[in-house]
């Protein structure tokens, strides 16, 4: 869900905290913070619960379209198979189990009945999202910018990236940066949102790209669930239901002007934080699997039947 702050407005997971081993099940997404200048979408912490200005997010937008409570506004969605970037930033050592846990999910979450829910958005010509995601790349960038990344220097982190042939330049992808957990985001990670996703000109392409950094410094903002986790890694467990959030919400509203409702909120905005159905792996909650891995996701939007949060279509 939006919240104002740099310029134009982010989009991503705001934040709902709550004590350290305690398992957050709100009915619905909470609202994003008013106040400050516009950024991208971003997952806002566990803990907000205050009103903000989300229409702001899109300006120009055409006529909405839709009765499923999300509308269409007329921009692209990701046609085809959503690429997927990874761009490790910071330290990740060989000793780190939080690659392979997120490799994992994304390696498997295309075609899953959970990714399945973004095939009820379509496009001006009524195409549907196609259930499927390839990740394409992965690379590790050693602090280029420092361990204060700012806004810009994401973009810069993802433009430097593909500028040095190291990831491809491409108009259909997602490029994750992914941060360790002394890499300070200073616009608002751990205080204000969770994750968030953008997009910008890159070499005279379209570029979709999204932040999510590692939780660790503060579990209760942006980890649903800790100490305990079903990967026995809470951070990137935590992480993980980010990503799927972002991943989801770029592929239906990449340009921030396609599918979200009257309060300005996407699709994953309108389930954030609620989980379904859960069952116990490794003495921790969970709710689906992934490459033989359990998970704890945040459901998404189905845009049919008068439109619901699930964790399957």
């Amino acid at each position: 869900m939006p919240r104002s702050l740099g310029g134009r407005v982010r989009r991503g997971l705001v934040l709902l905290a709550v004590s350290a081993g305690v398992l957050a099940l709100p009915s619905v997404a909470t609202a994003a913070p008013a106040g400050g200048s516009t950024r991208h979408d971003m997952l806002t912490l566990r803990q907000v619960n205050a009103t903000g200005s989300p229409a702001q997010a899109h300006a120009a937008a055409a006529p909405a379209t839709g009765n499923n409570g999300i509308k269409y506004h007329g921009g692209p969605v990701i046609l085809g198979t959503t690429h997927v970037y990874v761009i490790w930033y910071g330290n990740w050592p060989s000793s780190s189990t939080t690659p392979a846990i997120i490799t994992t999910l994304l390696n498997n979450i295309g075609g899953s009945p959970y990714f399945n829910i973004n095939t009820t958005y379509f496009n001006a010509t009524r195409t549907r999202v196609t259930n499927s995601v390839a990740l394409l790349g992965s690379i590790n960038d050693s602090y280029s910018q420092g361990n204060v990344l700012t806004d810009a220097g994401v973009k810069t982190v993802v433009a430097s990236a593909i500028t040095a042939n190291k990831l491809p330049s491409d108009a259909n992808g997602l490029y994750f940066v992914l941060t360790s957990s002394d890499v300070a985001e200073p616009s608002g990670f751990l205080t204000q949102y969770c994750g968030w996703h953008d997009h910008g000109s890159i070499g005279g392409k379209d570029i979709k790209y999204s932040f999510v950094g590692d939780a660790s410094l503060d579990p209760s903002a942006c980890m649903a669930q800790s100490p305990q986790s079903p990967n026995g890694n809470a951070a990137a467990d935590g992480m993980a239901s980010v990503i799927a959030h972002e991943l989801e919400e770029t592929t239906t509203d990449p340009d921030l002007n396609a599918w979200y409702d009257g309060q300005g909120m996407e699709n994953a905005d309108k389930c954030a934080w609620t989980f379904g159905k859960l069952y116990t792996a490794n003495g921790a909650k969970a709710n689906m699997k992934f490459g033989g891995h359990d998970y704890l996701i945040q459901r998404n939007w189905v845009n049919a039947s008068g439109g619901f949060c699930a964790l399957r279509f």
